[in-house]
């Protein structure tokens, strides 16, 4: 059988369509995997390293005013889907799974092409509130499936967000000796993790670090990825104790999750997914900029008791040093909203979006 992944752009496309072609692997071997993709994601470089074949088109972004990229825009949607469209039929596709963002459109409209070679589409939302693209392909698809349960596409199938076995497979408790080892924290630690996607965010960096000295006589120690591009300004050091380890990026998420008894992070649809597939409790601080879906992507941990919800514009270092090393104060609490964002998590999405593809294309060959 011949399955098309179309999820390129962002992370929070490729992501989850990886972590489908894994399963996918993993419940028929044989299967052909191809994903689809343009020479300007991330794609290019992710998608090739986890060893699958990937055949680029011309993206399909649309321009949020009128210009002249408007006016071009019949013409790309035109080329990029007779681009899609061969490539279907080179691989013979059986089902096309589709992700959202540029790649999605073009492959929802070349499956339902010609009656004849029409390929079945599913289509997976990850956020709570679906763009453009995956509205579009909720119109023909035989099977939708999100994250939530009324992502503004009509009747879906929750199945959460695909996250990549690493962390679906993470035993924190075990591997929580070996963490706090490796980013240099004791094994009693009271540990707080920091992050604000891979560029880092500002907000979340002037937060935390303005109340570091609180955070310190509290016996709280941190780790904290600000970004490359960005710097903190800190009192204290790696080599404090306890120690405030700054990183600009952080290469071990999976021990970074093991070593951390708490979050303050973004929402993005994946870091939630990633969150609560680990039982990790955070205080989400959804971006405060674009449609709001962020603060809808963590409302459901939330309103579960597996996290905070804090606006932007209130996350202070005010807010850090009462409400933050207030959690930590009450273990009872913290061990609760543990528990809660554990619950809430879907840790068998990419298996269960990958059953479904499997089933569609096994219908469509008999």
């Amino acid at each position: 059988m011949s399955v098309v992944l179309a999820g390129g752009g962002t992370a929070g496309h490729v992501e989850p369509a990886m972590a489908v072609a894994d399963a996918l692997r993993e419940l028929d071997p044989g299967v052909r995997i191809t994903a689809l993709g343009t020479e300007r994601g991330l794609e290019t470089r992710l998608i090739p390293a986890r060893g699958y074949d990937l055949e680029l088109i011309t993206p399909v972004p649309l321009p949020r005013k009128p210009t002249m990229d408007l006016a071009r825009l019949p013409f790309r949607v035109r080329r990029a889907v007779r681009q899609t469209r061969a490539v279907l039929d080179r691989v013979g596709a059986d089902v096309v799974v589709g992700f959202g963002g540029y790649v999605a459109v073009p492959a929802y409209l070349a499956a339902f092409g010609p009656r004849r070679k029409r390929v079945p589409v599913v289509v997976h939302e990850a956020n709570a509130r679906a763009g453009w693209a995956n509205r579009l392909g909720a119109r023909i698809a035989r099977r939708v499936l999100a994250a939530v349960p009324d992502p503004g596409l009509g009747e879906v199938e929750v199945v959460g967000v695909p996250v990549r076995s690493a962390i679906t497979d993470l035993d924190r408790a075990a591997l929580r000796a070996q963490a706090r080892k490796y980013f240099g924290f004791a094994d009693d630690a009271k540990v707080l993790l920091v992050f604000g996607g891979s560029q880092g965010a500002q907000s979340l960096n002037r937060a935390v670090s303005g109340a570091a000295d609180e955070l310190a006589a509290a016996g709280i120690s941190v780790l904290h990825a600000h970004g490359a591009k960005n710097t903190l300004q800190l009192s204290r050091s790696a080599d404090a104790d306890p120690p405030y380890v700054a990183v600009p990026y952080l290469d071990r998420m999976d021990l970074a999750y093991a070593a951390a008894d708490l979050a303050i992070c973004r929402s993005g649809a994946m870091t939630v997914a990633e969150l609560t597939a680990v039982g990790l409790p955070a205080v989400y601080v959804p971006l405060p900029i674009g449609n709001g879906e962020q603060r809808f992507n963590a409302l459901p941990v939330v309103e579960a008791g597996g996290g905070l919800l804090v606006d932007d514009a209130a996350l202070t270092p005010q807010f850090v040093a009462e409400t933050v090393v207030g959690l930590f104060g009450d273990p009872d609490r913290l061990a609760a909203m543990t528990e809660a964002a554990r619950v809430a998590g879907h840790r068998d999405a990419a298996r269960r979006v990958a059953e479904v593809a499997l089933e569609l294309a096994r219908e469509g060959r008999r």
